[in-house]
């Protein structure tokens, strides 16, 4: 979420929005439905498949309509692709019957996840975050426009290629573990930027830690609401990040 912000300068940016965690979601309901016997890393590979899909097909209609890509033309692209992705989902589910197992991966959740699927998920979030501090510094002097990143030397479309390919990586590796659990990616870029500034040097690091705060807490609320049921702890983000998505498109309505 932090580097899609970024990169865009859009402030609703985030994996759940843009697409790219419902493309992973579709995919995973491919994988679901045609390989019912695909191992734990044969699942993730599909994930990131998937997430690629979501986020090459938002950025190409942003790319190629008029007027180039812009911070609303990239949500309007999201929300749809997001639609999109999600109704094929559904009636892949409903003709091949995996609907319940499906149904896991849109609530979200951390219940069920085992050991394998954590060190995979080590694997691929040491590899995402690496090359998102590498890239750090180009996304700080990005998110100040193209213009001036570009007056500077920067060669953007290299920059947004590989925040891109680390939000697909990164994206990929969670949902397949872990479901769309939905706008932690939103709300966790704006509080870190409103606590230690607008470095990304610092942005994405402190973004993983308090992200993983706020989904541990999300977690124990899940099991406590309901207990002993567990209530999907998508669910509950959503409570948090619908209101504050509204919010931020309400900021944004009156700066324009």
């Amino acid at each position: 979420g932090a580097i899609m912000q970024g990169m865009t300068r859009n402030p609703l940016a985030e994996p759940s929005i843009m697409g790219v965690t419902s493309g992973s979601a579709f995919a995973v309901s491919i994988a679901f439905a045609f390989f019912p016997g695909l191992s734990a890393m044969g699942l993730v590979l599909w994930s990131f498949a998937g997430a690629g899909l979501g986020a090459s097909t938002v950025m190409g209609i942003g790319l190629f309509s008029r007027g180039g890509l812009t911070p609303v033309k990239l949500a309007l692209a999201g929300t749809a692709v997001t639609y999109f992705f999600t109704g094929i989902s559904t009636a892949i589910a409903i003709r091949f019957d995996v609907a319940q197992d499906i149904s896991f991966w849109y609530a979200g959740g951390v219940a069920g996840v085992k050991w394998p699927g954590v060190q995979l998920l080590f694997i691929a979030g040491a590899v995402g975050l690496t090359l998102a501090f590498f890239i750090a510094r180009s996304v700080t002097v990005l998110s100040l426009g193209d213009d001036l990143a570009k007056g500077l030397g920067q060669y953007t479309s290299a920059v947004k290629l590989v925040g891109m390919l680390i939000v697909v990586i990164l994206t990929g590796a969670a949902v397949s573990i872990a479901g769309t659990i939905a706008f932690i990616g939103l709300i966790i870029p704006h509080i870190t930027r409103f606590l230690v500034g607008v470095d990304y040097r610092w942005i994405i690091p402190c973004s993983a830690v308090l992200g993983a705060v706020l989904l541990v807490f999300a977690d124990i609320a899940a099991r406590l609401v309901n207990a002993p049921f567990e209530t999907p702890v998508g669910a509950l983000t959503s409570l948090i990040g619908v209101p504050f998505f509204f919010y931020l498109a309400r900021r944004e309505r009156r700066g324009l």
